[in-house]
C-alpha cells in the first residue's frame, strides 16, 4: 500500500496493479475507480468480479459438506417418521430466534400431512436463564416426552448440558457457530454442526448461527425432495424465502460479508422486497422501511435487528419466533408494535446507562490523564443486563479500546465485551480464566463468544481480579498501532469522478459490512465555499468545490464518534479554507433534492 502521512490517524490509500485495473475496467465496462476498488480487495479476475456482482443460489455451498450433517439429517428423519417429540433449543438474539424459526419450519415441511412433526421450541429468558443450554430446561423437556433436542446458535461449549441430555435418555444435535473450546473440543452429541470445529471440511468458516441452522434445514429439504421437479421447486420458492431471515441474522450478527455470507445477504435482501409473511411485513412497516424495494444492509442492521433483539433484551424473545411463524396479520401487527415499544424502552434504558458510563470514563481520564492501556472494564449494579453488549460497543466507539461492561445480581457479575480489530477478545478471556496457582479457582462461571464479542458470568467478588488480569494481558498486546489504526482509503478521486454512473456501480458492491466495508474515498485540495453550517449543534455541513472548477458537493459530518464542531474550531475552518477530505459517497435522502453528497469520515488542512 502507498501511504500518505497527513497527521494522526495516518491516511493510507490501497494499492492496486494498474494493468490489472485497466484489464478489469475494460472487461466489466465499469469506471476505473470501481475496478481499482475490486483489485485492491483481491478481486482481479473478471470471472470472480462477475460472480461478485451477480451472486446466485448456485453459489450456496453443499450443506452435506459440513461435518456431521449426514448423521443429523438421518436422526431428524427418524424422529419425523416415528413422531418423536423434538425440542429446538434457541437463543434470545436475532441469530437464535431466526434460526429457531427456520429449523422448525423445515422439519414441519418434511413431515407427511397425515402425521405432522411434533416440534416445539424453547427460547431462554436472558435474565432468568442467561445464555446457553440449561440442565433444568432439559430435565423438564425429558419429563414431557422429548427425545431429540436440537440447539441453534448455542451449545458448542454446553458440556454439562450434553451430559445431562444423555443421562436423561435424549439425543442431542448441536448447531452453532461460536468457537469451540480448544482444549476440550466439542460436547458429546449425536452430531455437532459447526464449520469452525476441528476437521470440518466445510470450506466457509464464518457462518452465523442462523446460517448453520439453515444449512441443516436445506439438507433436510433436499433429502425430502424425491424428484428433479421437487428440487427445482425448492430452489425457486422455499430456499429463497428462507434466505430472508438468514440475511437478517447474517447482517445483525456482524459476521464477515464475504464468500457465502455475501451471497446469503445479497440474495436475502432482494427477497425482503414486499414480503408476504405477515410478521416480517408488519415489522418492516413499524421500522419504517419501505416494502416497495429491497432494504439496505444498514436498514436491516439499524432498524430491523434492534427491534428483533429488543424482545430478548427487555422481555421475552419467544415473541419474535411467534411473529415470524404466525399467519394472522392482526396478531403479527400486535407483536410488531410490541417489539417497537420494547425497542423504545431499550433506547431509554441505554441512554440512562450511558450517562453513568460517561461519568466513569471522565473519571478514568481525570485520574490517569488518558484511558488505561488495556481493556476498559466498567460496572454498575443498576445497568440492565439486556443492554450490556450495546453499552460495550458504545465504550469501544468512544475510547478506541476493547471494553467489558458488567452488572451485578445476587452475588454474580454478568458481563458483555466488544473488541477492536487486532485484539481477540475470546482468546483474552480464555487466558485470564485459567488459574494462576493451584489454589486458584477458574475465573468465570461460564463464558463464550468470538474475536469481537463475548459474554460471561462470574462471582462479583472476582471482578477486581478480572481487571488485574485483563490489564496485564492487554498491556503487552494492545499496541499503539492497534489502538490508533490508520484510516484506509480505497482510492483518491476527483470530484469529476463522482458521477451517477460511478455511484450506480458502487451500489452494486453492496451489501457492505465486515470484510466488505463501505468504500472510503479521498479528494485533496477542496475549497470551503461557505461558512461551516452546524446542525443541532453537533453535526456539520460543508460546501466543497475544487479551485477553479464548478462541481460542488455538500459534505455532512454526523457526530456518531467524532466531535465535528470541535474539529472545525481546532482547525479554524472558515469560508475559503483549503482541505483534504476522506468520505463515503451517498445518495441524498430528500427526494425533492436528488443527487449525491459526501458523508465525512475525516478531513485535514491541505
Amino acid at each position: 500500500m502507498s501511504t500518505a502521512q497527513i497527521g494522526p490517524p495516518q491516511w493510507i490509500t490501497r494499492s492496486a496493479d494498474d494493468a490489472a485495473v485497466q484489464h478489469l475496467a475494460e472487461n466489466l465496462r465499469c469506471p476505473k475507480a470501481i475496478a481499482r476498488l475490486l483489485v485492491s480487495r483481491g478481486i482481479a479476475d473478471p470471472a470472480a468480479a462477475h460472480a461478485f456482482f451477480n451472486p446466485s443460489l448456485d453459489d450456496l455451498i453443499d450443506p452435506m459438506l459440513m461435518l456431521g450433517m449426514d448423521i443429523a439429517v438421518a436422526r431428524i428423519q427418524q424422529a419425523v417418521r416415528t413422531s418423536d417429540p423434538i425440542l429446538i433449543y434457541g437463543d434470545y438474539d436475532v441469530d437464535g430466534t431466526t434460526a429457531t424459526v427456520l429449523l422448525k419450519t423445515a422439519i414441519e415441511r418434511i413431515a407427511p400431512k397425515e402425521t405432522p412433526a411434533r416440534v416445539t421450541y424453547h427460547v431462554p429468558h436472558r435474565i432468568r436463564e442467561g445464555y446457553g443450554m440449561q440442565t433444568g430446561v432439559l430435565g423438564e423437556a425429558a419429563a414431557s416426552g422429548i427425545r431429540l433436542v436440537i440447539s441453534v446458535d448455542t451449545g458448542i461449549r454446553a458440556f454439562a448440558a450434553a451430559e445431562e441430555a444423555k443421562a436423561l435418555g435424549m439425543d442431542l444435535i448441536v448447531t452453532d457457530h461460536h468457537l469451540p473450546d480448544g482444549a476440550i473440543g466439542v460436547p458429546e452429541a449425536v452430531a455437532v454442526l459447526n464449520p469452525a470445529q476441528e476437521n470440518c471440511p466445510y470450506p466457509f468458516k464464518s457462518l452465523c448461527g442462523a446460517a448453520v441452522a439453515f444449512k441443516l434445514a436445506h439438507a433436510l429439504l433436499l433429502a425430502a425432495a424425491e424428484t428433479e421437479e421437487q428440487r427445482a421447486k425448492l430452489k425457486r420458492g422455499l430456499i429463497p424465502s428462507f434466505l430472508k431471515l438468514v440475511a437478517i441474522a447474517t447482517i445483525a450478527d456482524s459476521v464477515p460479508l464475504e464468500g457465502e455470507n455475501r451471497v446469503i445477504a445479497a440474495l436475502g435482501l432482494k427477497e425482503l422486497r414486499n414480503p408476504v409473511q405477515p410478521g416480517l411485513r408488519a415489522l418492516m412497516q413499524v421500522a419504517q422501511i419501505p416494502i416497495n424495494r429491497p432494504p439496505s444492509a444498514t436498514e436491516v442492521g439499524f432498524r430491523l435487528a434492534p427491534r428483533i433483539n429488543a424482545a430478548g433484551r427487555m422481555d421475552i424473545a419467544s415473541d419474535v419466533v411467534e411473529l415470524f411463524l404466525t399467519k394472522d396479520p392482526a396478531r403479527a401487527a400486535d407483536l410488531a408494535e410490541k417489539l417497537n415499544r420494547l425497542n423504545d424502552d431499550r433506547r431509554a434504558t441505554e441512554a440512562k446507562a450511558l450517562e453513568a458510563i460517561e461519568l466513569q470514563l471522565a473519571a478514568l481520564r481525570e485520574n490517569l490523564g488518558d484511558f488505561p492501556a488495556g481493556c476498559i472494564i466498567l460496572d454498575d449494579p443498576e445497568w440492565h443486563r439486556g443492554v450490556l453488549g450495546i453499552l460495550a460497543s458504545r465504550v469501544v466507539d468512544r475510547t478506541g479500546r476493547p471494553a467489558i461492561v458488567m452488572t451485578h445480581e445476587d452475588g454474580h457479575a454478568h458481563g458483555s465485551g466488544r473488541s477492536i480489530a487486532g485484539f481477540h477478545l475470546l482468546e483474552a478471556l480464555s487466558a485470564v480464566h485459567e488459574p494462576v496457582t493451584p489454589s486458584d479457582a477458574p475465573l468465570f462461571s461460564r463464558f463464550g463468544g468470538h474475536a469481537h464479542a463475548v459474554g460471561f458470568s462470574m462471582p462479583s467478588n472476582q471482578t477486581q481480579l478480572l481487571r488485574d488480569r485483563m490489564q496485564l494481558y492487554g498491556s503487552s498486546r494492545l499496541t499503539e498501532e492497534i489502538m490508533t489504526p490508520p484510516l484506509e482509503c480505497d482510492a483518491e478521486l476527483l470530484f469529476s469522478d463522482l458521477t451517477q454512473d460511478f455511484f450506480d456501480w458502487l451500489t452494486r458492491c453492496e451489501p457492505f459490512g465486515i470484510s466488505n466495508r463501505e468504500p472510503v474515498f479521498l479528494t485533496r485540495r477542496l475549497t470551503l465555499t461557505a461558512p461551516v453550517r452546524f446542525i443541532k449543534e453537533k453535526h456539520i455541513c460543508l460546501q466543497l468545490q475544487p479551485p477553479g472548477e464548478t462541481i460542488r458537493f455538500s459534505a455532512l459530518g454526523w457526530s456518531r464518534t467524532t466531535d465535528w464542531p470541535a474539529r472545525c474550531a481546532e482547525m479554524a475552518l472558515s469560508n475559503g479554507s483549503l482541505i483534504d477530505v476522506a468520505y463515503r459517497l451517498k445518495a441524498k435522502t430528500n427526494p425533492q433534492f436528488p443527487g449525491l453528497e459526501l458523508e465525512l469520515v475525516d478531513f485535514r488542512l491541505s
